[in-house]
């Protein structure tokens, strides 16, 4: 199971858990109205390559606010897990 932590618009800093050992690359991952989505931004990961937690920007976010939060929140501390900047 890895955590989903939000950044940004309405959902801003919530938290939730997300099935499977890879989170999707967008949340929702199927919206159907072309509404827009989070994308995911950074995954922490852990020495032994499981991913611990994925950190999802708001569309209208850049990369550098969304890293300086999950940097500004410690998930890397807390999750005992390296970030890695998703592209």
């Amino acid at each position: 199971m890895v955590r989903a932590l939000f950044v940004g618009g309405v959902v801003d800093n919530t938290e939730m858990d997300l099935d499977g050992p890879q989170p999707p690359k967008h949340y929702p991952e199927n919206t159907g109205g072309g509404a827009p989505r989070y994308s995911l931004r950074q995954l922490g990961v852990r020495d032994g390559g499981e991913v611990a937690y994925a950190v999802y920007g708001a569309p209208e976010v850049d990369d550098g606010f969304v890293r300086r939060v999950a940097d500004e929140r410690d998930y890397a501390r807390r999750f005992d897990a390296s970030p890695k900047t998703v592209h």
